[in-house]
């Protein structure tokens, strides 16, 4: 029997339609999806915002001045990011869940202080090991650094690497740190320091995790400078400048021309601040920005205005010597 052409060609399956033309970008930017995991798209975007969580129940309570904050502040403003947040919470696991959550969502840059001892009450490692579903793994290399380059205390006469103590234990703790075993370790156990065992855990991509001990805090921070780099939106670090004015006015004397002053720098991004130092003689100016030129050219305008002179570095500001009136 003969077939027509039409009915012999329907014994064949239809080709797919071709929409390459249609969804070929969508095609690509699905692929990339797949191929960045949000994980990674944390570790390795620009970074503009920064959070800082202070842990610990110490602080809370009085009996730690922190100042680990303080000097997250002073580290993202030398680097040109914007600290949006800092939050001090307690000891307690979904606390740090939640909040180290909901940082990592929302800022590039996380970084966490406290809780990473070997003592009971030391459970940041395993708050977030929780918080990502990570296992806590004991990291090999931190336990070779902590035996090199760790000091004994001289209460631990006796003690041995080799035997099993409850020491032996505490240190370990350490050293077990929540880690995701799909990717790659580097991006996850960093040791900025040469000298220092201790690591700078990196969790889901962007919480760095970092002692509370001040010393060992601002060490670890500034050593991580270099390694977020050519992430900062400016890689030269060049970061953000601040002019600080002191003026003997008071600050009713120039709020008016301040108000105009802020008004009209706006949009160069430019932020104009008044701070009254209670007791002081002085009262301070400041000029925030990042295009440097603009900022110097204003300096004049603003001496003259407010009956003051700059500050040679914000150590002077800190001082008390009397202005003298200008013009």
């Amino acid at each position: 029997m003969h077939l027509r052409v039409s009915q012999y060609i329907s014994y064949f399956p239809r080709p797919f339609p071709i929409l390459a033309h249609r969804s070929t970008t969508r095609t690509i930017a699905f692929t990339t999806r797949i191929m960045a995991s949000p994980v990674e798209e944390r570790n390795t975007r620009t970074i503009h915002t920064a959070a800082c969580l202070i842990i610990g129940d110490e602080v809370l309570g009085g009996k730690t001045l922190d100042t680990n904050s303080a000097c997250m502040a002073k580290f993202c403003f030398r680097s040109g990011m914007a600290l949006k947040r800092i939050e001090v919470i307690a000891d307690d696991p979904e606390e740090i869940a939640e909040a180290a959550k909901r940082m990592s969502d929302n800022y590039d840059f996380v970084v966490t202080s406290g809780g990473i001892g070997p003592t009971h009450d030391d459970i940041t490692y395993q708050s977030l090991a929780k918080a990502f579903s990570l296992p806590l793994t004991l990291h090999q290399e931190t336990v070779e650094k902590m035996k090199k380059l760790s000091k004994p205390h001289p209460s631990s006469t006796g003690f041995n690497w080799d035997v099993p103590s409850p020491a032996l234990t505490a240190k370990l703790r350490m050293a077990t740190l929540p880690i995701d075993s799909s990717r790659p370790i580097s991006s996850q156990v960093i040791f900025p320091c040469d000298d220092l065992w201790v690591p700078v855990c990196c969790v889901n991509g962007n919480i760095h995790v970092l002692p509370g001990i001040p010393q060992l805090f601002q060490k670890l921070l500034n050593g991580l400078r270099p390694i977020i780099s050519p992430r900062l939106e400016d890689p030269d670090g060049k970061g953000v400048l601040r002019i600080i004015i002191k003026t003997p006015l008071a600050e009713s004397e120039v709020a008016s021309y301040l108000a105009d002053l802020a008004a009209r720098v706006e949009e160069k991004g430019v932020k104009v601040g008044s701070y009254p130092r209670w007791s002081k003689s002085n009262n301070s100016v400041t000029l925030v920005g990042k295009d440097e030129e603009f900022l110097e050219s204003l300096v004049e305008e603003v001496e003259k205005n407010v009956k003051g002179c700059r500050a040679k570095d914000e150590s002077e500001d800190e001082s008390d010597k009397e202005v003298a009136k200008q013009g």
